[in-house]
Protein backbone atom coordinates (compact mmCIF):
# COMPACT_ATOMS: atom_id res chain seq x y z
CA UNK A 1 0.00 0.00 0.00
CA UNK A 2 1.25 3.38 -1.15
CA UNK A 3 0.47 6.96 0.82
CA UNK A 4 -1.95 7.41 -1.83
CA UNK A 5 -3.70 4.17 -1.35
CA UNK A 6 -4.06 5.28 2.05
CA UNK A 7 -5.39 8.63 1.11
CA UNK A 8 -7.89 7.31 -0.90
CA UNK A 9 -8.91 4.67 1.63
CA UNK A 10 -9.40 7.39 4.19
CA UNK A 11 -11.95 9.66 1.34
CA UNK A 12 -13.78 6.50 0.90
CA UNK A 13 -14.11 5.32 4.73
CA UNK A 14 -15.32 9.17 5.52
CA UNK A 15 -18.10 10.95 6.23
CA UNK A 16 -17.54 14.90 5.61
CA UNK A 17 -14.29 15.72 7.11
CA UNK A 18 -14.55 12.59 10.11
CA UNK A 19 -12.76 9.09 8.60
CA UNK A 20 -12.66 5.46 10.52
CA UNK A 21 -10.81 2.86 9.14
CA UNK A 22 -9.39 -0.22 10.14
CA UNK A 23 -6.90 -2.28 7.76
CA UNK A 24 -5.81 -5.74 8.19
CA UNK A 25 -1.98 -6.07 8.44
CA UNK A 26 1.17 -7.67 9.20
CA UNK A 27 3.96 -6.75 11.71
CA UNK A 28 5.99 -5.80 8.13
CA UNK A 29 3.11 -3.66 6.87
CA UNK A 30 2.00 -1.88 10.16
CA UNK A 31 5.53 -0.28 9.97
CA UNK A 32 4.80 1.12 7.29
CA UNK A 33 1.21 2.35 8.08
CA UNK A 34 2.38 3.94 10.36
CA UNK A 35 4.85 6.15 8.87
CA UNK A 36 2.34 6.99 5.82
CA UNK A 37 0.27 8.26 8.33
CA UNK A 38 3.06 9.78 9.92
CA UNK A 39 3.82 11.54 6.64
CA UNK A 40 0.35 12.38 5.89
CA UNK A 41 0.30 14.04 9.12
CA UNK A 42 3.10 16.15 8.66
CA UNK A 43 1.91 16.84 4.71
CA UNK A 44 -0.88 18.65 6.95
CA UNK A 45 -3.38 16.03 4.51
CA UNK A 46 -5.05 14.64 7.65
CA UNK A 47 -5.23 15.31 11.53
CA UNK A 48 -5.47 12.10 13.69
CA UNK A 49 -7.23 11.70 16.68
CA UNK A 50 -6.94 7.42 17.63
CA UNK A 51 -4.17 5.26 16.18
CA UNK A 52 -5.07 1.80 17.68
CA UNK A 53 -2.17 -1.64 16.54
CA UNK A 54 -4.53 -4.80 17.57
CA UNK A 55 -3.02 -8.00 16.75
CA UNK A 56 -4.08 -8.26 12.81
CA UNK A 57 -5.20 -4.69 12.21
CA UNK A 58 -4.72 -1.10 12.29
CA UNK A 59 -8.03 1.07 13.35
CA UNK A 60 -7.15 4.64 12.26
CA UNK A 61 -9.51 7.79 12.99
CA UNK A 62 -9.55 11.41 12.45
CA UNK A 63 -10.45 14.32 10.24
CA UNK A 64 -9.14 15.01 6.75
CA UNK A 65 -8.03 18.28 6.40
CA UNK A 66 -6.75 19.29 3.13
CA UNK A 67 -6.90 16.00 0.09
CA UNK A 68 -7.14 16.83 -3.44
CA UNK A 69 -8.33 13.84 -5.61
Amino acid sequence: MSKVELLKKLLNSSQGNLFSLEIPTTKESEKKIQEMVRILEAEKRIKLREYVQREYSVYIHGIIKYASE
